[in-house]
């Protein structure tokens, strides 16, 4: 059993490249708002709400695809040399994710009459559905490298996962460049060519993947992505009853914060585009405890699959800690520079953007406010992860983010003068009432010592 300084060094040994994975592939969709923040108001407006309505569906997908992770670390943390265990829990998911890719992509091919039907103003739907014909395409080639990137963290093998993530998002600006605004010879395709550039950015991280598998040659034998994906009913089963709790946790996480934007589509486009704006600085910051709490997986797996509680109970602890650490600084800095952090999408000092930055400055600060609540539960959820233990979480999210976040957010922000402040205010609630109720989950495993006997 590694001592407490052993586990500190491993965590962040496996934790660095996946916090910068992370904020590499946020980053793409960050470059695309930062894109079509240049090309019009409007064009930002129906960048976000589409990509609002891909959220949802593709979160729910990446959950239950991620459910490889623990399963994959578990096995190793029993028998690293279970080189059969773990290429079979990676085929059941990439075979998952292009089975998730092919019903949501129908979903998103009628986006814009969808939205309509929603109640969105017409031209802004039309042009959110063509932003979806674009980004559509993203779906399956980022479920397929989630699916390999879970497997590649549960061996540690993470520092191929960020060199194909930093590639690709040089290459996600390259490429909005070039199709939004018609560069290098190309057509401008507008808010359409910011979507497919994130499909082809997407495309290119999973086959940098599949090309590194091969590569190294202690991945080889794994045969994890090349050769024939074999179907594997048993532990197919065990994928999906891990992974669709968990795809449903974030999808009700998430879905809030989407359900939201569709709200704020209602209140104005000035509020729509301050939404978009806020939830990306906070995205950002979110995915460091993100990387944190999937680190926490592969460490709290480890630990379950060798049936060691104590080990399991410090490495989840850890992370704790450390998430904390960091949205303190996070929260810090958005509660005194959110002007600075603004300035990255919009030019702060142009009439025309006075509406959107009074109201994103608002939002902004009240993300600073639930840093703390964001940071935490990200941590938890994965942490229970680790252990396995997702259903109880999802009933969690359910209550936390809409039974008590939901509700409270459309009344205030409909019902009151505070309008998209009120929303977020709500968005808040939510996220505190869920990491409460995950820290107690997580006690209440501890105590019980995950349902292991500990070797320490």
């Amino acid at each position: 059993m590694p001592s407490l300084r052993g586990e500190i060094a491993a965590t962040f040994a496996l934790a660095w490249p996946i916090v910068l994975t992370n904020v590499a592939v946020n980053f793409m969709t960050t470059t695309d708002v930062m894109f079509l923040g240049r090309l019009s108001p409007e064009a930002l407006a129906a960048g976000a709400l589409g990509f609002n309505f891909y959220t949802p569906p593709f979160l729910l997908s990446l959950g239950i695809v991620s459910a490889a992770a623990p399963l994959a670390a578990a096995k190793v943390g029993a028998d690293r040399r279970d080189l059969e265990g773990v290429r079979a829990v990676g085929h059941q998911a990439l075979i998952t994710a292009l089975l998730l890719a092919l019903p949501f992509w129908i979903l998103f091919w009628n986006a814009a009459a969808l939205l309509r039907a929603l109640g969105e103003p017409a031209d802004l739907a039309d042009l959110a559905g063509q932003y979806m014909r674009g980004l559509q395409w993203a779906l399956a080639p980022a479920l397929l490298y989630t699916a390999a990137r879970s497997v590649l963290s549960a061996l540690n093998r993470v520092r191929a996962v960020l060199i194909a993530g930093l590639v690709a998002v040089v290459c996600n600006v390259l490429f909005n460049y070039a199709l939004v605004f018609g560069h290098f010879g190309l057509p401008a395709l507008g808010v359409f060519g910011s979507g497919l550039a994130t499909s082809l950015s997407q495309g290119l991280m999973f086959a940098l993947l599949v090309g590194y598998s091969w590569l190294d040659p202690k991945l080889r034998p794994h045969r994890l992505m090349l050769g024939r994906w074999r179907f594997e009913p048993r532990e197919f089963a065990r994928l999906w009853r891990l992974g669709a709790p968990i795809g449903v946790l974030i999808m009700l996480e998430v879905g809030t914060f989407a359900a939201s934007a569709l709200a704020m589509g209602l209140l104005g486009a000035a509020q729509i585009e301050a939404h978009a704006i806020a939830l990306n600085i906070a995205a950002t910051a979110f995915m460091v405890p993100l990387g944190l709490g999937m680190a926490a997986t592969v460490r709290v797996g480890h630990a379950y699959g060798a049936r060691d509680a104590a080990a399991a109970a410090r490495a989840g602890w850890i992370v704790f800690g450390l998430a904390i650490a960091f949205v303190a600084a996070s929260a810090a800095a958005m509660a005194l520079a959110p002007r600075l952090l603004i300035s990255a999408f919009i030019d702060a000092d142009l009439p025309r953007n006075a509406a959107t930055l009074a109201y994103a400055l608002s939002f902004v600060r009240i993300a600073a406010i639930f840093q703390l609540a964001d940071g935490a539960q990200a941590a938890l959820a994965n942490m229970l992860r680790g252990v396995q233990d997702s259903r109880v979480p999802m009933t969690m999210a359910l209550i936390g983010y809409w039974v008590i976040g939901a509700p409270i957010g459309v009344a205030l922000g409909f019902l009151t003068p505070l309008g998209g402040v009120g929303l977020w205010i709500g968005l808040a609630v939510g996220l505190t009432a869920v990491a409460l109720m995950l820290f107690v989950r997580w006690r209440a495993k501890e105590r019980a010592s995950f349902g292991l006997r500990s070797f320490a």
